[in-house]
């Protein structure tokens, strides 16, 4: 390449971002300077220097000696400003996090440093309207303000009040990646990290958010109070979950509207932010997007002054990045929750059991009771609830196809039953999952504290579930377990489901339903089906033996305190007793921790023969229904018929057409 190509090509490339790159961050520089550092010929950089100087970003200025100058402009340094802004908010998108800046945060940006400048200043820079500037700033009202000149030929000056800072990013975390994955609430995205790191005795759950800046969260907090405005709650909306939901969909559309009309952003940030919004004035701010991840179990507030914590169920209990305001605002969430069920959490009433619209249970307590300061506690309730197939999986193996197939047989013919076990042990999932092999022909009434059970849909058009209600301050109002079960019994049921048995009375009535023949079932905190026996007869139940008698089985859950894992780890059956002596219990299978196998310990008596007894079955037929009950619960495992509903169209397939739905087993077809 000889001499003259050499100097085209470099002509070619030559742009004004070069000129640019070499310009002084303030002052200025000379054209033969320039062209020394660009390599390039004085000619070519004068020409693209041109274009520059009419955008305004630099001036030529011819000096009497002859030297020609390049001069530094306000607009440059502005540009360069946004321009390293820019590539900080593309450093942190790499990193994870999502960033939503508006024109509010330009308007921010620029009065950083300047402290105050003229609207027609700030809209010539920005390329916009002064009326759009001047909508902004009314909507930042707390950030900035404007100041209106005696002069009515002068233009408003836009001055500073505070400003927290800018693009507030949370503190990386060192350590090794456990897990990471996407979860979305409400169309705000997240991305999930779990970390275990070596300055912590558990593993973080690190979500990162996305990042509004500060302008815009000035905006939002504008809007929030527009659309409370627009939109009236009414008693009624509050009372009845049903329209709940709607009122929180009318919220979500309400919001994108009127972000879409007051903010000029993309279609996907206006989701973004109207789901933001929607968690402001709706819901729990940023524990909805931990409500919204299904690897969670629990979801905690321990005071304001700590970060949330959660329990996964692959990693157990994590501290996340998350904070709470102050400790008002733990107290506004409590109540927020209660008085959407009708419950009430003051000074006076400081501990509040609740639930959530989905179905999650809250606890709530206030200081003084909570030494530290407020504290929620939320227990999740299932968003896809556990079924009979994910129990039998492999993946999860936490009762055999055996044991499944055997409750389904009691369950299928009404024999009563109470779930143990110790806290977190799946009690109340594994009877959820029984209670979906219930007959659709029959009636279901279910009673708990807060709402935990869910049944498949076949069974809603005959399923009343019932809650209890504390007292209000004046004591007045409140609606016991007892009182449900008592109502219960009028309502013909053919099913009875309590929550949990906790007090002699609940115990006496619920007994006393089993002797009129009712089918019962029920959970209670007991390790061993030994311990639970115990706990039936002696204070504070203390059961008569002979009452018992009319339960036929116990099931006991438990969790492997090492490994995590949950396992039915006993089912017995009740034996009454002679002559005056209490009942014994017949072991039927038994969980091996060890060998991590499940283990069929006796024949059964009491059920083999009431089933006899009720059906006219022989054993051998009782056989011959347990391994046909094994094979639909094999094929509904090898075709992932896993959620409650699927679940359910079987089961109700199989009590409607059995014969129909067995030869399709049989043939490996689908339904």
């Amino acid at each position: 390449m000889n001499g003259a190509e050499s100097k085209k090509l470099q002509e070619e490339k030559l742009n004004t971002e070069d000129i640019l790159n070499v310009m002084p961050e303030s002052g200025k520089i000379i054209l033969d300077d320039v062209a020394t550092k660009l390599n390039s010929d004085k000619k070519s950089v004068l020409q693209s220097a041109k274009e520059l100087d009419s955008q305004g970003l630099i001036r030529i200025k011819k000096h009497i000696f002859g030297k020609t100058e390049f001069w530094v402009t306000e607009k440059l340094i502005e540009k360069r400003k946004f321009d390293e802004r820019r590539k900080n908010i593309e450093e942190i998108e790499k990193s994870g996090y999502k960033v939503i800046q508006t024109l509010s945060d330009d308007i921010l940006f620029m009065l950083k440093d300047k402290k105050k400048l003229s609207i027609r200043k700030i809209a010539k820079s920005l390329k916009v309207t002064e009326e759009t500037i001047e909508k902004y700033v009314k909507l930042m009202s707390p950030l900035v303000s404007i100041k209106y000149p005696l002069n009515i030929f002068a233009k408003p000056i836009v001055q500073i009040k505070k400003t927290d800072g800018y693009l507030k990013v949370p503190q990386g975390v060192e350590g090794k990646i456990l897990s990471t994955y996407n979860i979305t609430a409400d169309s705000v995205p997240a991305n999930i990290k779990i970390i275990g790191s070596t300055e912590e005795s558990m593993p973080l759950y690190i979500p990162s958010l996305p990042i509004i800046d500060e302008g815009t969260s000035a905006v939002l907090d504008a809007l929030a109070d527009k659309l409370t405005d627009k939109i009236s709650i009414e008693v009624e909306d509050i009372s009845d979950p049903r329209r709940m939901v709607t009122l929180k969909s009318k919220f979500y559309e309400e919001s994108k509207k009127l972000i879409e009309s007051e903010i000029n952003t993309s279609e996907e940030n206006a989701e973004i932010l109207a789901g933001i919004l929607l968690h402001k004035t709706y819901g729990l701010g940023d524990i909805e997007l931990l409500m919204n991840d299904d690897w969670l179990e629990e979801v905690c507030v321990n005071t304001s002054h700590v970060p949330l914590t959660a329990y996964h169920k692959r990693y157990g209990w994590t501290k996340t990045n998350l904070y709470l305001q102050d400790e008002r605002s733990v107290y506004n969430y409590a109540a927020q929750i209660g008085r959407k069920i009708g419950r009430n959490i003051t000074n006076l009433n400081p501990i509040m059991d609740a639930h959530l619209l989905t179905g999650d249970r809250v606890n709530a307590s206030l200081f003084p009771i909570s030494s530290l300061g407020n504290t929620i506690t939320i227990r999740k309730f299932a968003r896809q609830p556990w079924t009979i197939t994910h129990f039998i999986s492999p993946e999860f193996a936490t009762l055999s196809k055996e044991i499944a197939a055997f409750l389904w047989l009691c369950i299928q013919y009404e024999l009563s039953m109470i779930v143990g076990g110790g806290t977190a042990s799946g009690k109340t999932s594994v009877l959820n999952c029984l209670l979906s092999l219930i007959q659709p022909t029959q009636r279901v009434i279910s009673i708990e504290d807060t709402r935990e059970l869910n049944l498949p849909k076949y069974l809603y058009w005959n399923w009343i579930p019932l809650t209890t209600r504390e007292p209000n301050p004046e004591g007045k109002g409140e609606v016991s377990m007892l009182d449900l079960i008592v109502t219960s019994l009028r309502m013909r049921p053919d099913r009875i489901v309590l929550g949990e048995v906790r007090k002699q009375r609940e115990a006496e009535v619920l007994f006393e339903a089993m002797h009129t023949g009712h089918s019962v079932y029920g959970t209670m905190h007991a390790d061993t089906a030994r311990n639970l026996k115990r706990r039936l007869l002696e204070p504070p139940i203390e059961i008569p033996s002979t009452e018992v008698e009319a339960l036929q089985l116990i099931l006991i859950q438990y969790r492997d305190r090492r490994l995590g894992i949950r396992k039915t780890f006993e089912v017995a059956e009740i034996i009454p007793g002679t002559e005056g002596k209490e009942f014994d219990l017949n072991y039927l299978f038994r969980y091996n921790a060890r060998t991590h196998e499940f283990l069929k310990v006796n024949e059964s008596v009491r059920v083999i023969n009431e089933l006899n007894l009720h059906t006219g079955m022989s054993r051998n037929e009782i056989d011959d229904d347990l391994k046909e009950k094994e094979k639909v619960l094999q094929w509904m495992l090898d075709n992932k018929i896993e959620t409650i509903d699927e679940v359910g169209r079987v089961i109700d397939e199989y009590y409607k057409n059995k014969d129909e739905l067995i030869k399709i087993v049989l043939a490996g077809k689908k339904l």
